[in-house]
Order: structure tokens, then sequence, then C-alpha cells
């Protein structure tokens, strides 16, 4: 066995024991959960049973993560610099684990539009946090004040735009890739509303 995957099963034993222990679960209730014997699932986790393939998936299963998760080994790019369009007040984070994910920060100034036809719709979703200011969320007819802290989450199917109110304020958003590509002009600008 060569050195990596020694540690490879060391840090697989002890993500199992962690996670068990982060849901409050004692030895014997993972067993019961994964189908173990309590007596199977202490060795594996003290590194004096093999690793079986078949186990690992049931484990996964049990402690509500997934087998690439519980295997999965650090990586040197952990760091990453953001994508900036200061033209539109952007900055943009893609989420390396989840592709098509992408944080985004943006100062807004102006309003949203009124005016359900001036806003958007597209499949996704957003979730967005307000860092400092007021902000506006307009959902079709419904007007939504999200202060300083304040989160709103909602399917984009619904036409939808935000701003600023009475001076400048700060967002940060997730976006799947169906919500990023809908805020994407045909030029592939941003669109400034609601990005």
């Amino acid at each position: 066995m060569k050195q990596e995957d020694g540690d490879l099963d060391s840090l697989v034993r002890k993500r199992i024991r962690a996670l068990r222990v982060a849901q409050g679960w004692s030895l014997e209730e993972l067993a019961t959960r994964a189908r173990l014997s309590q007596s199977s699932l202490s060795r594996i986790e003290n590194g004096q049973r093999r690793l079986a393939l078949d186990q690992l998936v049931t484990l996964a299963r049990a402690l509500d993560t997934t087998l690439d998760q519980l295997v999965e080994t650090a990586t040197d790019d952990v760091v990453t610099s953001p994508m900036i369009d200061g033209a539109h007040g952007l900055m943009r984070w893609p989420i390396k684990g989840v592709p098509g994910m992408t944080v985004m920060r943006q100062r807004l100034t102006e309003p949203p539009p009124d005016n359900p036809a001036r806003m958007r719709a597209h499949p996704g979703r957003e979730w967005l946090v307000v860092l400092s200011g007021t902000a506006v969320l307009m959902l079709g007819h419904r007007r939504f004040r999200l202060e300083a802290n304040q989160a709103a989450e909602f399917p984009t199917m619904m036409p939808h735009a935000i701003g600023a109110e009475s001076g400048p304020c700060e967002i940060m958003g997730i976006f799947d890739r169906d919500a990023r590509r809908g805020h994407q002009r045909e030029d592939g600008d941003a669109q400034g509303r609601c990005d």
C-alpha cells in the first residue's frame, strides 16, 4: 500500500467518526442505521478492519453524505480570486465543488423597476443577503424591503428585480447555473438590475 493510500484510509476513518459524533450518534446508533454490527463499526473507525467499498457506500448513506464527499482529498486550489466586472459593480466566485454555482457580490445604487415588464424571469433559484444598506426585491407585483443581514430565496420563474433604497447597498448572492445565465444580456454583459 502506498503512503497516499494509507493517508486516504486514515482520513476516511476520521471522517466517519467525525460525522457520527457531529450527528450526536453513538457507535450503536450508526451501526444500526448502516446495518453493521457495533464491533464492526468500531473496528472500521479504529483502523482494525479493512474498508470495503460496499460498507463505505452504506456508511455514507447512513451519515447523509456521499461517497465522493467521504473520500475526497484536499486540493491545492483552496483560495479563489474573484472575477471583477467594474462596470456593473460585480465580483463573482465560482463554487468549485458544485459546477454551475456562483457566489456574487454587487453594489447597487439604483432602485428596481416597478414595472413587471422590465423584470427578468428564467429557470433557476437565487439566494441573496444584504451586506450593507437597504435593498428592495421586486417579485412580480410584490415588494420586499431587505435590511442589512436579511436574506431572501426565491424561484426565478417569478419576474424579479433588485435595487437599492435611499442610497447604495451591497448584496451577496448564490446563483445556480440557470439563474446566472438568466441574468446575462445577449451581448454577454451582466444585467445590472438583478445580477
